[in-house]
């Protein structure tokens, strides 16, 4: 009997190893290399005195904001706070308007906050590539301090070769990421230990008092040190944006067994180092490696932080793919290059647009060090929010009573604001950057899930009734011809524009018609049973809605083929779509501004047609044309 439990629960323990091995490379980049950039922006040129004391503040600064902040609220609460299975600022969003089914208003507020944290998280897929490998380069620096000059050349090369190989699909360089992540992480521990070894007292900064200690004794000047202390917890929401592909048992698996001990060592070895030699502070991370194993270490560090950056990219396809299903951006083309993996996509618009704002990046800021400002403005907006989208599910969705939510929630929000105020006087010196990203970003989102709303109700209002022109053709009948029309319609109760357009202009009517509709569902993956709706309206009309979840690629022709065992069978090679092509005409009546109007226009041209989109043949397509003026 034991050996029988132990050979089935083996495979058990390997699979959860392998998926373990898996976050290394994926979650864990973008926090693993952190230790490149945290130290040195706390106390280089433009940060505090590498004092002992100071040291001793910031470490354990450090320490408990990885505790409170990825250990106790992401991995602890808010990966409990899953979008069946599913995780990120989306699927929360989702969740979190889930909760409050009946409070249009509170939707409202839940929808804004949750788009202006999708634009922030843009803003960071723009940051963190420039700013890890700058950061991995800049070691070169401290090797051959005369090619200095060629380290913002080398960082636009790498990164440019980064984006090229995007198209190309992650999923064989995917196979060893996670033991490259899994030497790094074990190297930068080593390399703390080394240190730590020679000063072993550095380990009472593990005590919350110092950090205590820093504030009383250093008041304002602290306070903003968190600024660059919260560069500390830079992809924590990785923990939770990942958890559709792993599971939350392999992220906590390898977050508290060799991530977190990992980097523990590794800061607190950088602080040894600083306490024997103030003026490693200008690169704390490489003037911890041995002399002959620079080199090495850079080409490594580069490594890590090309996965790093791959991982954000990555996520940055994810969160645009679930904006585009839930309304919030035009459809775009979404490429999978892997057949295994559904989560392996590729969007063309979306990584020109971030290779560009990267370069630019690269180009304007030139140094990790100049960028640090920049990139916790991004880090810690994103997680506010998470902490206020959060509180709605706490509360509505486990039924926690208020004071626990208060306690709970109040606990998240005060760490998350406290590193906000740090940043605040980093605003001009570079933290303008995320905020007119999200901004920008944010209003085109918002332009566009307003445009289409806009454009529904013009459509609305100026449809004809169906159920009536139905009858109208019971006793006025068009001459029929053979084959199913399938006509897509936003608007399931008035007659498709389409549909009017080939009745007039072509004389006839298919022998079946049926009016479809998409919608796509807050949660990411439809169930079958809610897949497909259909609806006889009486003279060979139908009524058909299709759902997809937004983590879904909405296929139509695939899932025409599943509606035989619901009564309605399609063949493809005698079955027509006709779709109508809105194209928009900005005025200046009520709705938006025509600023908007003009850019809501501009994104219409440009979108993806919904029939590439929806999967439709072209073959077996015909697409009508009409006019909306908003």
């Amino acid at each position: 009997m034991n050996d029988t439990t132990a050979t089935q629960s083996e495979p058990t323990r390997r699979a959860l190893a392998g998926l373990a091995l898996g976050t290394l490379g994926v979650v864990y980049g973008d926090i693993g290399t952190s230790p490149l950039y945290t130290v040195q922006a706390t106390f280089g040129a433009q940060g505090i005195a590498p004092t002992p004391d100071n040291v001793f503040g910031v470490l354990s600064l450090v320490f408990w904001s990885l505790i409170l902040v990825v250990s106790v609220k992401y991995a602890g609460f808010i990966m409990r706070a899953d979008n069946k299975g599913e995780g990120g600022i989306m699927a929360l969003t989702a969740l979190a308007q889930r909760s409050v089914r009946n409070s249009i208003r509170a939707r409202w507020w839940i929808a804004i906050l949750g788009l202006f944290g999708a634009a922030l998280f843009f803003g960071d897929g723009v940051i963190t590539p420039a700013m890890t490998v700058l950061s991995a380069v800049e070691g070169v620096e401290v090797a051959a301090p005369h090619l200095q000059p060629w380290l913002v050349p080398l960082a636009a090369l790498i990164i440019v070769g980064l984006f090229y190989f995007q198209s190309k699909g992650t999923g064989r360089v995917g196979a060893v990421f996670g033991p490259i992540m899994t030497v790094w992480f074990l190297t930068i521990a080593v390399l703390g230990v080394m240190q730590i070894v020679q000063h072993p007292l550095v380990l009472r900064a593990l005590s919350p008092h110092y950090a205590i200690e820093f504030f009383v004794r250093n008041g304002w000047i602290a306070f903003f040190a968190l600024g660059s202390v919260v560069l500390c917890i830079t992809g924590a929401e990785a923990l939770y944006a990942d958890m559709g592909h792993f599971g939350r048992k392999p992220i906590r698996l390898s977050w508290f067994g060799y991530v977190l001990p990992a980097l523990v060592l590794n800061y607190f070895g950088q602080g040894a180092l600083l306490i024997s030699d103030p003026t490693a502070a200008a690169n704390p991370f490489y003037l911890l490696v041995p002399p002959p194993l620079l080199y090495p270490m850079i080409g490594l560090a580069t490594i890590a932080a090309v996965i790093a950056s791959q991982a954000v990219i990555s996520g940055a396809f994810s969160v645009a793919r679930e904006a585009i299903q839930l309304g919030y951006l035009p459809r775009m083309e979404i490429r999978h290059t892997s057949t295994q993996t559904i989560g392996q996509i590729y969007l063309p618009w979306i990584n020109r647009l971030l290779l560009v704002l990267i370069l630019v990046v690269v180009l304007g800021f030139r140094s990790s060090a100049n960028l640090a400002a920049a990139y916790g403005i991004a880090v810690v907006g994103t997680m506010t929010i998470d902490s206020i989208l959060v509180l709605f599910v706490f509360h509505n969705l486990w039924r926690w009573p208020w004071w626990r939510v208060a306690v709970v929630g109040g606990l998240f929000l005060i760490v998350d604001l406290a590193f906000l105020g740090g940043n605040v006087d980093k605003i001009e010196t570079g933290g303008w950057l995320p905020l007119v990203l999200g901004v920008i970003v944010f209003t085109i989102m918002s332009t566009w899930r307003r445009g289409r709303d806009l454009v529904l109700r013009e459509l609305k209002q100026g449809g004809l009734a169906l159920e009536p022109f139905i009858e109208s053709l019971a006793e006025h009948p068009p001459l029929r011809v053979p084959g199913t029309a399938v006509f897509l319609t936003a608007n399931i109760n008035a007659v498709p524009s389409a549909l009017l357009h080939n009745l007039k202009h072509n004389k006839v009517l298919h022998e079946r018609n049926v009016l479809l509709t998409v919608e796509t569902l807050e949660s990411p993956v439809a169930e079958f049973s809610e897949r497909t709706e259909i609806t006889a309206l009486g003279h060979d009309f139908f009524r058909l809605t299709l759902r997809f979840g937004f983590a879904e690629d909405p296929d139509i022709p695939n899932a025409l083929s599943s509606c035989a065992a619901k009564g309605i069978g399609f063949d493809l090679m005698d079955t027509t779509f006709f779709v109508s092509r809105e194209s928009i005409v900005a005025t200046d009546r009520a709705g938006m501004p025509l600023w908007r109007d003009k850019l809501f226009a501009f994104l219409a041209r440009n979108a993806n047609p919904a029939t590439a989109f929806f999967r439709i043949p072209g073959n077996r397509l015909i697409e009508l044309g009409t006019q909306v003026e908003i």
